[in-house]
């Protein structure tokens, strides 16, 4: 998944009631895939409104909220990475990962803030409890740089090919079930297939 990812952000209520049907013995864990490299360039037009089009297309599939004073407030960057590493650093202090993601999405979709600033994501870290100090430092560090290319190799490695993604992992055996915005109907489906 990518937290600035829009489709990821109409799976959360999916994502929660999925988990709420798997077992206590089922370890979830967040794998970070990054949708779009550093930048400091201000994003297109044309990218801004595409972008926009897939809020929209979001909202009527999954009724999510957006924001769209977004495009407006901000000097809108593709650039997700930094996102992305926030929450690997956030795990470092504990099991927050979780967490964190939902902190950046709310400022992203909610409150019209933007991930892609150091600020937002350091501002989002001390939101959930965690130390800023330390979360801003891990940000810079090679640690967590090579955390996160982990996570990016392990996405291509799976073929994933669209956010958000599910896989089952069990031992050496790893199983797609979605790949891609999927209903919890056809999740718990394809649960039911793999998991007996």
């Amino acid at each position: 998944m990518d937290p600035m990812c829009s489709w990821c952000w109409g799976f959360r209520e999916t994502a929660i009631a999925f988990q709420q049907k798997l077992s206590d013995s089922v370890a979830w864990t967040y794998v970070m895939g990054g949708l779009a490299s550093d930048s400091d360039q201000v994003m297109a037009k044309e990218m801004q409104e595409y972008i926009q089009g897939h809020w929209h297309a979001v909202a009527k599939r999954t009724g999510a909220t957006f924001n769209f004073d977004f495009w407006s407030n901000n000097q809108a960057r593709r650039s997700t990475y930094p996102a992305c590493r926030a929450v690997i650093a956030a795990g470092q202090q504990g099991d927050h990962k979780a967490t964190m993601i939902q902190a950046i999405q709310e400022a992203y979709y909610l409150k019209a803030k933007n991930p892609s600033d150091t600020e937002t994501l350091v501002q989002c870290a001390e939101s959930i409890g965690i130390n800023k100090e330390q979360f801003a430092q891990d940000m810079q560090s090679q640690t967590i740089e090579a955390l996160f290319k982990h996570d990016l190799a392990q996405c291509q490695q799976w073929g994933i090919g669209g956010f958000p993604s599910l896989i089952f992992r069990r031992g050496d055996d790893v199983q797609m079930i979605s790949n891609g915005f999927t209903e919890l109907n056809h999740l718990v489906q394809r649960w039911d297939e793999l998991s007996n």
